[in-house]
């Protein structure tokens, strides 16, 4: 009778937050009223009220870690899915000793709360761009999750939102704050290298297999499917699209290159100190698991050119060993030596040439230097907080994000047209193709529309 009793007030909690006649973009007077009361947070001291949008595992790991930080209360929580917002709760209670009262499946009425200051959206990608860009017209600072967004298209215009309205956003890219990705990365600026010609980027990840063919189905009764689908095309529900294995879907997200390369992409982009490559092209399909439920290819490889240097992307399923004998890192290869950096730490192999009749190293090489014990996710969330504080911008602002995002999605769109694709890096366009033009900007679904923030 009690979890009867429980999930009765959950469910009648989201009912009463997702009011009818709520307008495409909200109510635009309560959205002006909230952004007038939330244009800046005056002292270091401040209390900051926080909203979770999207309360599934990673939306959930970003709030608990933002709430171990001074004076963070978590005032709001939205989901589809009753039961994920059950979950979090359950968890904020637990971790942070606090009730956040207001529930609702519709994010624009937790935008409309006077009393949220900032927003964490953890949705699954297709939801990021939308969310994100309403919240800075609400005067909501945001940590939204990686990928920045599913589309360049969309990136632009979520930098754009932030800048117009002065907000606070950092994408979810926690590498950014860790110690020794700092210092790989000083190390590869410092010229010790010599001249980087190539990049290499990979993520063999052998914790994912094939995933059966299911049926469709009817949605569970405690979500509200067509919210979840909101801009991306009507399908029936089907249970490998929902959840966690969204990623794998060209309607939600781009697979394994913007899942895990939002990251290594990020560390490259870091490194070199670059914006985005000028073409790409890219080989690759659904060469382990032809038969099996995932759209997006299970083995792909992108070949990226800039200025002066070549970028590599290499990702597979169901296995373990890549580049290095690594599931997982990022190489810069110099004339003098090559640095390689993961999660775990980096370290440096030299070259040789030759003197006479022996060779001799061209540079001193660097044993392995190992991460340490900091939480570095805590200290990214930390950053954010710090930075809605201050009003500086965040070590993975929006635009770092954009940026790191462009090159993943160029990828995609070779994988998808089947050809190189050209790219103007100053406007944002792709040259003289009009099918891999069309890719740059998803379709949205009636009534959905992304603002125009040009």
């Amino acid at each position: 009778m009690k979890s009867k009793s429980r999930r009765k007030f959950i469910q009648q909690s989201i009912s009463a937050g997702a009011v009818a006649g709520v307008g495409l973009l909200g109510n635009k007077t309560s959205l002006a009223q909230s952004a007038a009361s939330s244009n800046k947070v005056s002292g270091a001291n401040d209390r900051i009220r926080v909203g979770l949008i999207g309360c599934g595992g990673q939306g959930r790991n970003d709030l608990i870690k933002m709430l171990r930080i001074k004076n963070i209360e978590c005032v709001a929580l939205c989901d589809v899915d009753d039961n994920q917002v059950a979950v979090a709760r359950k968890a904020v209670d637990e971790q942070a000793g606090q009730k956040p009262e207001f529930a609702t499946r519709d994010f624009r009425k937790l935008l409309e709360q006077k009393d949220v200051d900032a927003v964490i959206i953890g949705t699954p990608d297709h939801w990021h761009a939308l969310p994100m860009i309403m919240a800075c017209q609400a005067g909501k600072d945001v940590y939204v999750e990686k990928p920045l967004s599913i589309s360049i298209g969309e990136g632009r215009a979520m930098v754009n939102a932030a800048r117009k309205h002065n907000r606070i956003v950092q994408m979810g890219t926690q590498q950014r704050s860790a110690t020794h990705y700092a210092a790989a990365i000083d190390y590869v600026k410092s010229g010790k290298l010599g001249k980087i010609r190539v990049v290499k980027t990979w993520a063999y990840q052998d914790w994912m297999g094939n995933i059966p063919v299911a049926p469709d189905t009817e949605p569970p009764a405690t979500v509200d499917y067509d919210m979840w689908l909101g801009p991306a095309t009507k399908r029936p529900f089907n249970k490998n699209r929902f959840h966690f294995n969204f990623r794998w879907y060209w309607d939600y997200s781009g697979g394994l290159m913007t899942d895990w390369g939002a990251h290594m992409i990020d560390i490259a982009n870091w490194g070199m100190g670059v914006k985005a490559p000028d073409t790409a092209m890219s080989v690759g399909g659904k060469f382990g698991f032809p038969d099996d439920a995932e759209e997006t290819p299970d083995t792909q490889q992108v070949l990226w050119s800039f200025p002066g240097f070549s970028m590599v992307w290499e990702h597979a399923t169901a296995i373990g060993r890549g580049p290095e004998a690594r599931d997982h890192g990022v190489a810069f290869i110099g004339n003098n030596g090559t640095l390689i950096v993961d999660r775990g730490g980096w370290e440096v192999h030299a070259e040789t040439e030759r003197n006479g009749n022996k060779r001799a190293y061209k540079m001193m090489p660097m044993p392995r230097q190992l991460a340490g014990n900091e939480d570095y996710h805590f200290l990214h969330v930390k950053n954010f907080v710090d930075c809605v504080k201050s009003r500086k911008l965040p070590i993975s602002d929006v635009e770092v994000g954009h940026n790191s995002m462009i090159a993943c999605h160029l990828g995609n769109i070779a994988y998808r047209t089947g050809r190189q694709v050209k790219w103007d890096v100053e406007n944002e366009k792709v040259i003289a193709d009009a099918e891999a033009a069309k890719l740059v900007m998803r379709d949205y679904r009636a009534p959905w529309k992304l603002p125009n923030l040009s």
